[in-house]
This record gives structure tokens, sequence and C-alpha cells, in this order.
């Protein structure tokens, strides 16, 4: 008898062949996608209209060898039920990609809302400290009022008041 070769623990294994078929999840979604878009179009409709029409009268007004399908028509039965039992799997894969975009479209929208929020509170405390500031600036009309003033005390001739600075001239 032939012993079995002990396995090498320095060397790795070979991989093994899943059981089942692998695919690629985006591809797959992107294909359900375009199945479902077209299911929910008037074009398809108006074909499974006129399928469903042409099969139930070819199976009636068809010669007896000809018929595929006898009255209660078992086997368009079956097609239709086939054909709903895919699309209902695939539109709801659909509807789940979508339901993915939007989450991702709203958290963005919500971090881009935050930040508008935040730039505007910023600029509503710049312009009420420009504001502030600007409150203490002598404006050009309140500067031409204190010289008035100054020049009809001067013209009155009125004492300066107490504490004032004399200038190199008084000296």
């Amino acid at each position: 008898m032939a012993e079995r070769e002990r396995p090498r623990l320095d060397v790795p294994r070979a991989p093994r062949r899943p059981l089942l078929p692998t695919y690629d999840p985006e591809v797959f979604g992107q294909f359900s996608e375009r199945i479902a878009r077209f299911i929910g179009t008037g074009r398809f409709l108006l074909w499974m209209t006129v399928v469903i029409i042409v099969w139930v009268a070819w199976n009636i007004l068809a010669p007896a060898g000809w018929k595929f399908d006898e009255y209660p028509f078992i086997f368009l039965t079956l097609a239709l039920s086939l054909q709903a039992s895919y699309a209902a799997p695939l539109i709801l894969l659909a509807q789940n990609r979508q339901d993915d975009r939007d989450r991702v479209n709203l958290e963005q929208d919500r971090k881009r809302n935050e930040r508008s929020i935040a730039d505007t509170e910023y600029l509503t405390r710049e312009i009420a400290a420009l504001r502030m500031g600007l409150g203490e600036v002598a404006t050009r009309d309140w500067i031409r009022s204190e010289l008035a003033e100054l020049a009809k005390e001067l013209e009155r001739g009125e004492p300066e008041p107490a504490g004032a600075v004399e200038s190199d001239q008084d000296r």
C-alpha cells in the first residue's frame, strides 16, 4: 500500500475549486437593473400582450396537430409564472442597489449641508465682528461733526476742557 504523502507546512495548499459558480456581483447587479428597467416599460407590456394574444389565438384557431397548448393553457401559465419568479427577485435586487445609491447620496448631501451650515455660521461671526469693529471706527460724518463743534467752541472762545494737553505752540 502506498503511503500518503504528508503535506508540508511551509507550502500553501492549492486552492480548492468552489462548489458554486463564482460571479461578479457588480456585473450581475447591472444586469438585473437593465432587466428591471426593461420590465418596467410600456414596450415590455406591449410585447408581452402581443405574445399572449398570439399564443392564445394560435392555440385556439390552429389546426389540431399544430396546437402546442390546449385550452386551460397550462404551458402559458407555466411560462408566465417562470417569468414572474425571475422578474421579482431581479426587480428587488435593482431596488436594493438603488436604495444603496440613494443612501450614499443622502449621506453626501447631509455632509455638504453640515459644511454649508458651518461656513454660514463662520461668515456670520466674521460679519458680526466686522460690524462691531466698524462701530468703533470714526466715520467721515462723525469727524466733520466733531470738527464743526470744535470750530464753534473756538469762535465762542470757550475754555479748553480740564486735562487737555498743551501743544508745543502754547508753551
